[in-house]
């Protein structure tokens, strides 16, 4: 455990809201109401509002889609690759009481902290709609730091480190699949094929963004499930 997790969730630990404040707070880092459906109709947004670079916009709007998709999908490899990182509320070493400890559970307990797929998504879906409209995007970063990633902190479900390094890799990967020559490989086929066929699209990006939203969590389990049975 180095000094710099170790003090930032120590000073957490010893700051209890009142009910309200502590169930909002769970409410925020469990619900998909308050990450997916806030962040990815902006997406739909940008790609629906009339712009004078509006097929680059639509361009940035699939590579940051894709982005997601690879954010997602790397953050749950790597907790399988990195050495196992037990999430601070479950650790038995700290002797910290966060304010959600009595409704903690057991769900995340065998799952590694290190690196959050929340920070690394959401951070990556935020950068993209930065990169494509500045002002709009601002505020969906501020959001994804202070709505998403920060009650993961707070409630001891992630080690600030946990947090950046997720961050930091979801930022990457967008401004790299954003770059002109990568864009131009990733998101003008796909924008050309989506003007050719419209329907099948419009059903494809649907089915998308509500996994997305649910962060592939059922198709996971459900994987997850036949893989046990065979």
């Amino acid at each position: 455990m180095n000094n710099f997790d170790l003090s930032i969730e120590t000073y957490l630990s010893h700051i209890h809201f009142g009910h309200l404040a502590t169930k909002s707070l769970e409410a925020f880092a469990s619900l998909y109401t308050f990450k997916g459906l806030v962040l990815l109709p902006l997406l739909w947004w940008l790609w629906f509002e009339p712009n004078a670079r509006r097929e680059w916009r639509r361009e940035v709007v699939i590579a940051t889609a894709f982005s997601g998709v690879i954010a997602l999908f790397l953050a749950r490899l790597l907790t399988h690759w990195l050495p196992f990182r037990v999430r601070p509320v479950y650790s038995t070493i700290l002797h910290l009481q966060f304010a959600n400890s009595a409704n903690r559970g057991v769900g995340l307990m065998d799952w590694s902290s290190l690196p959050s797929d929340h920070a690394m998504l959401w951070m990556a879906i935020a950068t993209g709609i930065f990169l494509a409209a500045p002002r709009i995007g601002l505020l969906a970063l501020l959001y994804a730091v202070f709505f998403i990633c920060a009650p993961r902190a707070y409630l001891g479900l992630h080690y600030p480190t946990d947090l950046l390094a997720g961050a930091a890799m979801g930022i990457a990967i967008t401004v790299t699949a954003t770059r002109d020559a990568i864009r131009a490989r990733i998101a003008s086929p796909a924008l050309r094929w989506i003007e050719r066929h419209e329907a099948p699209a419009a059903m494809v990006a649907f089915v998308l963004c509500a996994e997305l939203v649910m962060q592939f969590d059922e198709l996971r389990d459900l994987a997850s499930g036949l893989i046990k049975h065979i």
